[in-house]
């Protein structure tokens, strides 16, 4: 069911929190924090989505706990993994080549721009909230993507965090636990993650939402996920190139035999 009064009651919800964002960032003078901030725009979409609807299917607190748990832990990590570092080397780029006047073309250019597509990706959330249809087996299936998602992120990011807090690993490319089989867990969760979401969608008769987790799909794999991170970083860590050789980019898989390999660097 799709409630035009609630998407863009969310939509207002999101731009407020990125204007707010941006403020803060301004402040800070970096610009990066918006990464932690991305997956509370979801949880601030679907619970403003819950509260306007004139109805709450039977979805809507499943999918609020759903949602909650994987923005909450994500941004729980995002802001722990980032607090006391400088600026990402992505927006460090981007404020590079977007002189002068960057703080404000800031706005709209990371801060709006991110906003508004977590604000189409929120579309299953919508759907599944605001419909009266009964759970049925989809919804189970989607239940259970989620999960698998969310639990590859999850360890992957916790395997990846161990890694690097190890001085013994400084300089080594992390090839172990989750990341033996592909380069992304993490990318490859928030993949299932929002695929789950859309299967619930779809369940209650969502099925146009596909447009949602397609475009997050297309985030992760072509914009701001796999193809920028190794953007230019065969060039910055030489070991990491005997990785893509043998590992899988996104969907997990057996990792291939390479007949050498040169020094392992951590990526």
């Amino acid at each position: 069911m799709f409630d035009s009064t609630a998407f863009f009651a969310g939509f207002g919800v999101i731009l407020t929190m990125a204007f707010v964002t941006w403020c803060a960032s301004v402040l800070k003078r970096d610009v990066s924090i918006v990464d932690s901030v991305w997956p509370l725009f979801f949880l601030a979409a679907a619970l403003t989505y819950a509260g306007v609807v004139p109805q709450r299917g039977p979805r809507a607190e499943l999918v609020l706990v759903l949602v909650g748990l994987w923005a909450l832990r994500l941004a729980g990590y995002l802001t722990w993994r980032n607090w006391g570092e400088p600026e990402d080397r992505r927006y460090q780029q981007i404020r590079c080549h977007n002189q002068p006047h960057f703080v404000l073309k800031s706005l709209y250019m990371v801060f709006a721009l991110q906003g508004t597509l977590a604000w189409i990706v929120s579309l299953p959330l919508l759907a599944a909230i605001a419909s009266p249809e009964r759970l049925n087996l989809v919804d189970y299936v989607g239940i259970a993507l989620w999960g698998v998602g969310f639990g590859f992120e999850s360890v992957a990011d916790l395997q990846l965090a161990r890694f690097k807090s190890a001085a013994a690993n400084r300089g080594r490319v992390m090839d172990r636990g989750l990341w033996r089989y592909t380069r992304h867990p993490n990318y490859f969760g928030d993949f299932c993650v929002w695929w789950g979401f859309f299967l619930s969608a779809s369940a209650a008769g969502g099925w146009w939402s596909f447009v949602g987790p397609l475009l997050m799909s297309v985030l992760l794999l072509r914009v701001s996920g796999v193809a920028l991170l190794e953007k230019d970083i065969g060039e910055r860590r030489p070991g990491y190139r005997d990785y893509v050789i043998r590992t899988n980019a996104f969907i997990p898989g057996p990792p291939q035999r390479v007949a050498q390999t040169s020094e392992r660097r951590f990526a």
